[in-house]
This record gives C-alpha cells, structure tokens and sequence, in this order.
C-alpha cells in the first residue's frame, strides 16, 4: 500500500494525516510519524501497514478520550464505555483509560469524592448517592470513603423541611408527600422519622 500524501491537522495540533492511495486516511501523532519513519511515495507491506493502522486507532482513542473528560468528569469505567460507543476495541479504549490514568487526568476516587459533593449540593441522602456512585461506574471499594464526606442526615433533613414548612406544623397529606419526598431522596427511615420528632411531629410507617 503507497502513501500518497502527508499533512499536518489544520484541526488538531500535533495531529499528522497519512493518506493512503486506497482513499484511506490515517491520523496518527508527530511522534508516530517520526518512528515509523513515514514519507509520501513510501509503499507499506501488510505488516507495517497493520501497525501503523494500530498506532493510528489507538492515538484517535486516546484524542477521544482526552476530549471527553475534557467537558466533564466521570469514572474510568463510564469514559471506557464512551470510546466505544464511538467505535473504539475494548482494547484501545483501556489502554487510553490507563494512560490517563498514568498521566492523571483521571481519578476514580477523585471523581467518587466529586460525585458525592455534587450529590450533597442536591441534598442526597446517603442510599441515594450510593445510587448513583453505582450508576456512575465508581469501584465499591471506594464509596466508603467518599461517603465520609457526605454531611449529617439530620442537618440536610433540617433544612429541607425548614425550606418547605418555614416553621410551621404540616397537614397529614403535606407531612406524608414530605416524608416520601426524603425517603426518595436517600434518607432512612429512622433519620427522617427522628426529623419529625425534633419538629414537634410523629410519623407512622406505612
């Protein structure tokens, strides 16, 4: 296979495209071009047109990779699933996940500890955010750690009634759609049940 042409990015810099004279065309890195030792004219046998194919899938990966956690945060086992959604192998999507690991730009108990923030803002409970460490693909044997970091139920408990009743004694109608709205929201049973207690109210379990 001859190489017709080679060009620079005009989109992404340190990017160099190899056209191929079959209209394939290959992006791969400056770094890469300079180690295979690429120049138009050159004609590639079948095993280094198979590595520099590689080389190539594996450099998109890795810009794809980079691209993705550059919008936002998530854990290496969702960006792995993203880069092959795009088309990436298993195998090239975990090696650019290790590379960021290895360079850190990724973090999974970072990201467990940035997660379990976020969650607090949004005034989570502690079932609710294990639910989404689970959804967001962090490692179990980091939760735990991370969830230290969650505040106490009873303070977020506090001040979501206290945004909702200002003070005053709900209805029986009002105080149930409030204790199921804190239930849904990852609170246990017996922290919200102790919040009606400490507003001068009981609550029975259904």
């Amino acid at each position: 296979m001859r190489i017709e042409r080679i060009e620079a990015s005009k989109h992404k810099k340190g990017r160099v495209l190899v056209f191929l004279e079959d209209g394939a065309c290959l992006k791969i890195t400056e770094q890469e071009l300079l180690d295979f030792g690429l120049r138009a004219g050159d004609e590639l046998d079948g095993s280094a047109l198979a590595k520099l194919k590689e080389a190539a899938g594996v450099s998109n990966t890795k810009a794809a990779a980079a691209d993705f956690i550059g919008k936002r945060a998530m854990s290496r086992r969702d960006l792995e699933r993203k880069l092959r959604e795009k088309g990436a192998s298993e195998t090239e999507a975990r090696y650019a996940a290790e590379w960021l690991e290895a360079i850190g730009a990724i973090d999974d108990a970072d990201y467990a500890s940035l997660l379990v923030r976020h969650c607090a803002d949004l005034g989570y409970g502690p079932a609710r955010v294990r639910e989404k460490l689970y959804e967001k693909g962090v490692p179990r044997e980091l939760w735990e750690d991370a969830l230290d970091a969650l505040p106490p139920p009873e303070g977020q408990i506090d001040r979501f009634l206290e945004s909702k009743l200002h003070g005053r004694l709900p209805e029986e109608k009002e105080k149930k759609r409030l204790t199921d709205a804190l239930l849904r929201r990852g609170f246990s049973w017996g922290d919200v049940k102790s919040a009606w207690g400490r507003w001068g109210s009981e609550v029975t379990e259904d």
